[in-house]
């Protein structure tokens, strides 16, 4: 995620790569929606997520200028240095030359590299062939402490993340094995709150089974952060299928109750208390910033490419506010869970069995084999982070200590709570704030002024964003600040009530 320069990998189609942003989008963050959807009100809601749609797909367009640009760099630095090779070929048969090779680069840049460029084609210099992440971009980008503050911002999102998958499968889990009654598969969804404290088998209750499940998560897959894992395709391919497969069912039997008039929700217009959490959910549900260089890269065909991201992000607006709605239309506010599908483990609801047990363990399969790749990926920026040129780990370093302070803080906050509709909220709104939009944002405008130094005022990247006014950069900067502001207050105000 934050590394280097990788291999492309294999080339696919711009509709392929369609496909798989709309999988990476829609997530964990859309199961959250429902329930904050009906906590803000459905016109603030529709409102809020149009708006972040568009605020997430023009930072889109930034990432995609920024890749450009960088490949652009890279491109150019393998000019500089044959030309450098060629001169020192020269100098060798007896021509002095040591002044020259001594020149700065972007002093050379200002004589012959355009000039270069256009020999070779300036409309393919921006070509996205080779695949930077971010944590590469922010080092040629950035100063030293804006790549420590990028490091920083993807480190605290993914112990968010984790965090949100350290308490979603143990929370799935309690949900459908406890019961007060012995038979919790027909008691969810029914109108029955339920406390930590109550009873779940014998003595032992709802909460203790949680932390059970926790502790037997965290033995079966906290191993995985010591070694390398890495994502198959057959693994992804499994897992978007049941997500699919979850979603569908989901929405067609929110609308099967609607049609036959059993419908309970009478969902408000607004509600501004909700709006915090509303943000964070959203935000968390539009990520995909961090990931847009393996995304992006493979894609065969990239001249329409912000047009393709575009027509991704009105599909994915369309399904969050059809899930949305046929949630809060079919349940009452006050019975939908912070983990959507658990709503459809009610008897009443459907009366299929396994249809109920796919659904409510669904986030147990899916969020298991995610937990593994974020954890190595949390690893590997800390890693990044403390690294010095040509320094090495000692071996308890390297083998315990990185892995162990990537695994310890997660499981301890899910430990500490469940209420995953807050810490969805929280994470999207402090360090998705930041990968969303301040990241991309600076990204862009530090991308720009570089290739204007290196290429010229008269080079343009063909990749340029079509919010391409310096206008849109402060626009988007202004807000993710403002967002910051406002949420913490709305933390203080809240918490102050109390």
């Amino acid at each position: 995620m934050a590394g280097g320069i990788t291999d492309t990998g294999e080339l696919y189609s711009p509709y392929v790569g369609l496909v798989y942003m709309f999988n990476l989008i829609v997530g964990t963050g859309a199961l959250t929606m429902p329930k904050a959807f009906a906590t803000a009100g459905w016109l603030v809601s529709l409102i809020l997520l149009l708006f972040l749609g568009f605020m997430s797909y023009m930072t889109t367009t930034f990432v995609v200028e920024a890749m450009a640009a960088a490949n652009a760099q890279l491109r150019w630095k393998r000019m500089e240095k044959h030309k450098e090779d060629d001169e020192d070929e020269d100098s060798s048969s007896g021509v002095s030359d040591s002044d020259v090779l001594l020149q700065d680069g972007y002093e050379r840049a200002e004589t012959r590299p355009i000039l270069s460029v256009q020999r070779r084609g300036s409309a393919n210099i921006f070509e996205i062939t080779e695949r930077v992440e971010m944590g590469q971009m922010a080092s040629m980008f950035f100063n030293k402490v804006g790549v420590n503050l990028f490091y920083f911002c993807i480190i605290i999102y993914l112990y968010g993340d984790l965090a949100i998958y350290a308490a979603a499968v143990p929370v799935s889990l309690m949900q459908v094995t406890c019961s007060v009654t012995g038979n919790h598969s027909c008691s969810v969804g029914d109108g029955t709150k339920y406390n930590d404290t109550d009873k779940c088998w014998g003595p032992i209750r709802r909460i203790d089974a949680y932390r059970l499940y926790l502790a037997a998560f965290t033995l079966l897959l906290g191993p995985f952060t010591f070694f390398n894992v890495q994502k198959t395709k057959y693994l992804q391919i499994m897992t978007s299928l049941m997500r699919w497969i979850a979603f569908i069912l989901m929405i067609i039997l929110a609308l099967i109750r609607i049609g036959r008039g059993q419908a309970e929700g009478h969902p408000s217009m607004a509600q501004l208390s909700g709006i915090r959490n509303l943000f964070g959910v959203c935000v968390y549900s539009f990520m995909c910033q961090h990931s847009l260089p393996s995304l992006i890269t493979p894609i065969s065909k990239k001249k329409h490419v912000n047009k393709l991201v575009l027509l991704d992000y009105i599909l994915i607006l369309a399904f969050y506010s059809l899930l949305s709605f046929t949630a809060i239309y079919c349940f009452r506010n006050d019975t939908l869970m912070d983990m959507y599908t658990l709503n459809f483990t009610n008897c009443e609801i459907i009366s299929v069995a396994f249809i109920r047990y796919f659904l409510g363990l669904f986030p147990v399969f899916t969020i298991s084999t995610n937990f593994p790749i974020i954890a190595v990926t949390l690893r590997n920026n800390w890693k990044t982070l403390f690294h010095r040129e040509g320094g090495t780990y000692p071996w308890v370093v390297d083998r315990i200590v990185f892995p162990a302070i990537t695994l310890i803080p997660p499981v301890l906050v899910a430990f500490c709570t469940h209420d995953l509709e807050s810490l969805v909220g929280i994470t999207g709104a402090y360090a998705g704030n930041g990968i969303q939009y301040l990241i991309p944002a600076f990204l862009a405008y530090c991308s720009r002024k570089d290739t204007q130094l290196v290429f010229g005022s008269g080079t343009v990247n063909k990749h340029l964003s079509p919010f391409r006014h310096t206008f849109w950069i402060v626009f988007v900067l202004i807000w993710g600040f403002s967002c910051f502001v406002f949420v913490t207050a709305n933390i203080v105000l809240s918490e102050s009530k109390l």
